[in-house]
């Protein structure tokens, strides 16, 4: 490891870490969630300076949780929705006065499932602003606003398989990934139940689609990770035949992250242990919005994108990672969450 990254076991894997951003100010606390313990646990993480003038995680406070944590996404300062492995959806509020503690606002208990009655995973939910989108293992689609319990609206057969990734392109139209590699854009004000638009994740080689990411400024720009590892990067507005394609990691994508202030960067973990920095600014600062400067379409082609490994390869998976301006977190099976502090962006 090296001098700017920082270990600190934890005693659970951490399957979700995000980032409390703070209005103007440098974000100072963090949120985990956990899988695969008996009762798994929602986190509340700050920085805690120790004799040697180091910094460390320390606790503020946990929070019981039902099923593996899939999911973690802040919807205000202090609002956040977490979703389960059985299937179920909460909305909870970080309560900073007298002491930091979690209230419960609403629950979406089970509203992902099996004909069979057997809960089916809630593999992803999206944001936009009040509104949320979540998938799951049953192909279904649930649109749930933090105003009122009852879902806005179900997509009962949105698809055949499970849908593993969904993004909220804007607010009237989402973007699903499924376990066949199918992505399908959905026009919310549509009354029908069908897919605006459907495409391949790749047409060479059969992947599932495991993570989205859109561009912060520019939601047209998406990137999608593949069970096998490829990165596919596509500009919405134009076709739905990708700008780049890509063999990128070793195993599965767990997470896409642009840098929200520079989204030039983006960052990318994987299955296989693996955590990437991948910078396309060029020395005339040419950004997305040229025409010939798409996210990655040059890679290889002329080195215009330079590609970092942030950490020695982990022999476990990384399952997530959150950015606020040059210091980066991560959470992995081994049992550790991490900070890489001082990243050039």
């Amino acid at each position: 490891m090296g001098e700017n990254i920082q270990g600190s076991f934890v005693s659970e894997k951490i399957s979700k870490i995000r980032w409390k951003h703070e209005d103007f100010t440098e974000a100072k606390t963090f949120l985990t969630g956990s899988w695969d313990n008996p009762v798994n646990k929602i986190t509340y993480w700050t920085f805690e300076t120790n004799e040697d003038n180091e910094t460390y995680p320390a606790v503020i406070s946990s929070h019981a949780f039902l099923g593996d944590v899939t999911e973690l996404k802040f919807i205000s300062k202090d609002f956040f929705v977490a979703s389960s492995s059985l299937g179920s959806v909460r909305l909870l509020q970080i309560q900073e006065n007298p002491y930091a503690q979690f209230k419960e606002h609403m629950s979406w208990d089970f509203i992902h499932n099996f004909k069979t009655g057997d809960y089916a995973s809630c593999t992803a939910l999206s944001t936009f602003e009040q509104d949320i989108v979540s998938v799951g293992e049953d192909g279904r689609i649930n649109l749930l606003t933090a105003r009122q319990k009852k879902p806005v609206r179900t997509i009962e057969n949105a698809d055949s398989c499970s849908l593993y990734c969904v993004d909220f392109l804007r607010h009237s139209e989402i973007l699903t990934g499924n376990l066949r590699g199918h992505m399908k854009v959905w026009d919310l004000r549509n009354d029908q139940d069908i897919p605006a638009t459907t495409f391949m994740l790749s047409e060479q080689l059969k992947t599932e689609a495991v993570s989205i990411a859109h561009h912060p400024t520019q939601r047209h720009i998406v990137v999608a990770g593949g069970g096998d590892g490829s990165l596919t990067v596509w500009d919405l507005r134009h076709n739905t035949y990708p700008i780049s394609q890509l063999n990128a990691h070793a195993r599965s994508v767990s997470e896409i992250l642009f840098h929200p202030d520079r989204p030039e960067n983006l960052f990318t973990c994987s299955v296989s242990g693996e955590l990437w920095h991948w910078n396309n600014a060029q020395k005339t600062k040419m950004k997305l919005d040229s025409i010939d400067s798409h996210w990655l379409n040059t890679i290889g082609a002329n080195g215009k994108v330079s590609v970092v490994s942030l950490c020695t390869a982990m022999h476990k998976p990384i399952n997530s990672i959150d950015i606020d301006r040059s210091t980066l977190l991560f959470g992995c099976d081994n049992e550790a969450i991490y900070v890489v502090k001082d990243i050039i962006v």
